[in-house]
């Protein structure tokens, strides 16, 4: 269904945390050398910065000739970034000669700041910018409010240089200097003189995931490789001292034949673990191998023949070894977090990952299919906190575009069930926001999901949700914000990329608008290779062909999508839009007639107010549509 929001491009005001990074001596740099100097500073920027960007949940605004502007969903990250940023580039710069040194300076505020046209502006970020000016070369400044907010969260001690008047800003300023090397062993001297740079601080070590291959020999087993992948990733990244590239990056990766070392390179960690899976009735076997980024050598491997019923022990093996190996001190409260199984049943966790793989394919039989996986693992085990979010989750869509009896009550009394069992759990609290923003309490919905957010950054399911409630509300600059991190999290989703079509579209930006078709079009098209009797990619591509005027090859998609699944009132409403479109009103007109019997009042209300019917107002079965649609 394709969702329309009329109104001009509208700013939004909200509290972030912004970095803002030049470079030391730029016009002296560009003197000296301009060609050498653009070439090391976009090598610095796509071998290091963005990987360290990405990998704190950052996203550059802007980029200028030598520097950038970033804004972080958490201070904490926001720091961490810059503090990592600046380590690394103090190693990169060891063997260079110290006239040509690119040296960063980063400032990091925490401040008010308006979101327009992708862009931030406001105080928040005048003084990022005035903080940054004042940073020293190859360090860290940041303001009070960040300071305060950090904590004793990152192991970084702060200088406090007082309250800065800073050039542009009304009001003086607390600055805090960033130590990064706190703790690091003394410099070396020379000639009785302490050195003016200080030994490089010993970092954490860092890590990539790859996705698992699935062995099976069946693609319909690849939910339980992925599942085992995702599960890895998730439990190394609850260990403070180590740092893991998170998941939307890695399954770049997936089904690609991979150089470990430029993996290395790209993502700036110095080990990479690959492995594969083979399930084959009650029986797993799982290898793995841990790899050194730098030279491609073994670190560790070892192959796990084992009953299903071991896999939970096995990823705990999996996850200690690697800690072992990279000499990772554990605290007690993440040894627990990471030995702690979501379920005791091995036969509920297989159809918990079976209908987490169902549910995101989008149409109706998929959710059904989805909602009686999640059913079973909760009759397997009654205290699977994740199956009844995932029961919500599915009754929630089942309720909001077809005509089933579900009620709103039961879904939230799923979600709360879910958090009774493991408070705190982000996909529940996704799951209860799901159903208040239909519900239309969009205030409490908020409130969920921002919860579910903070437990989980990287929950895919968190922020589609959310910008799905914006939409709906007619809030198209924070739907963007949102969908937009839905696709990052998850490259492989389609749903995501096409409503931001949507969204782009009520702000006035028709070239973001084709800019997310195109996408639409790729991810659908890579769907339906991997499950060509789904509908909803047919259909949302088909969609997304036609803003792109791809005419003809809409139409094929269409007649593919009706051939899938006939009866599918999303896809009946879908392909009634493109008729509008291609000037067959008859065929949408007979579309119309045959699903609005079986819709529900949402969709019913959808069309009578939809722009694409248009054409059809003036016609006499437009009256007739009309009747049905009450």
């Amino acid at each position: 269904m394709r969702l329309k929001h009329a109104g001009q491009p509208s700013m939004e005001r909200r509290l972030t945390a912004i970095l803002a990074a030049d470079v030391v001596g730029y016009s002296r740099l560009m003197g000296l050398d301009e060609a050498g100097t653009l070439s090391a500073l976009k090598t610095h920027r796509r071998e290091m910065a963005d990987g360290k960007i990405a990998e704190h949940q950052g996203r550059i605004v802007k980029l200028t000739g030598d520097g950038m502007l970033v804004e972080f969903p958490s201070v904490v990250n926001a720091v961490a970034c810059a503090a990592d940023i600046q380590r690394r580039m103090r190693e990169r710069n060891v063997d260079v000669p110290e006239e040509r040194r690119i040296e960063f300076r980063i400032g990091v505020h925490l401040g008010d700041i308006i979101f327009e046209d992708s862009d931030i502006y406001g105080d928040g970020v005048n003084i990022a910018a005035r903080i940054e000016s004042i940073a020293r070369p190859g360090g860290v400044a940041v303001s009070g409010s960040v300071r305060d907010n950090v904590g004793n969260r990152l192991d970084l001690s702060f200088e406090d240089t007082g309250e800065q008047t800073l050039k542009n800003i009304d009001r003086p300023v607390r600055v805090y200097n960033v130590d990064l090397f706190a703790g690091a062993p003394p410099s070396r001297a020379t000639n009785g003189v302490a050195s003016a740079r200080p030994a490089p601080a010993k970092e954490k070590p860092s890590i990539a995931v790859l996705p698992f291959n699935n062995m099976s020999g069946d693609p319909e087993q690849e939910y339980f490789s992925d599942g085992i992948t995702e599960d890895i990733i998730t439990d190394l990244s609850k260990i403070s001292g180590l740092s893991v590239i998170a998941r939307n990056s890695v399954f770049t990766y997936k089904g690609k034949s991979v150089d470990v070392q430029e993996v290395s390179r790209r993502f700036n960690v110095a080990t990479v673990l690959e492995g594969s899976v083979r399930k084959a009735g009650q029986r797993v076997r799982i290898t793995a191998q841990l790899i050194d980024g730098k030279d491609g050598t073994h670190l560790w491997a070892d192959r796990y023949d084992r009953d299903l019923t071991d896999i939970f022990a096995i990823q705990d093996e999996i996850t200690h070894t690697i800690v072992d190996q990279l000499k990772v001190r554990l605290l007690p409260e993440e040894k627990k977090a990471i030995t702690q199984a979501p379920t005791e049943s091995v036969e509920a966790y297989t159809y918990y990952l079976r209908g987490r793989e169902f549910f995101h394919r989008g149409s109706k039989s998929y959710y059904v299919l989805a909602k009686r996986m999640f059913a079973k693992a909760i009759e397997l085990d009654p205290l699977y906190a994740r199956a009844y979010a995932g029961v919500a989750d599915c009754d929630s869509f089942l309720f909001l575009h077809y005509d089933e009896k579900v009620s709103v009550e039961g879904i939230l009394a799923n979600s709360a069930k879910a958090l009774d069992l493991e408070s705190g759990l982000a996909e529940a609290h996704a799951s209860r926001g799901l159903a208040l923003s239909i519900n239309q309490r969009y205030a409490e919905a908020e409130r969920e999901f921002e919860l579910a957010i903070a437990n989980n950054p990287n929950l895919f399911e968190a922020h589609y949700f959310y910008a799905r409630t914006f939409l709906v509300q007619g809030k198209p600059e924070q739907a963007v914000r949102y969908y937009e991190r839905a696709a990052e999290i998850k490259p492989e989703d389609f749903q995501s990329v096409n409503f931001l079509q949507a969204a782009y579209r009520s702000l006035g930006r028709p070239e973001q608008v084709k800019d997310a078709a195109r996408r639409t079009v790729e991810r659908a098209e890579r769907e339906l290779a991997r499950n060509p009797e789904n509908p909803r990619p047919a259909y949302l591509g088909a969609n997304a062909l036609a803003v792109l005027g791809n005419i003809e090859r809409a139409r094929d998609w269409a007649s593919r999508a009706l051939a899938i699944d006939p009866d599918d009132i999303l896809t009946q409403y879908n392909i009634a839009c493109l008729y509008c479109l291609f000037g067959e009103f008859d065929g949408a007109l007979d579309l119309l007639e045959r699903l609005l019997p079986h819709a529900n009042q949402d969709t019913k209300a959808w069309t009578r107010q939809d722009s694409d019917f248009e054409p059809l107002h003036s016609l006499p079965r437009w009256q007739t549509v009309l009747e049905l649609a009450r």
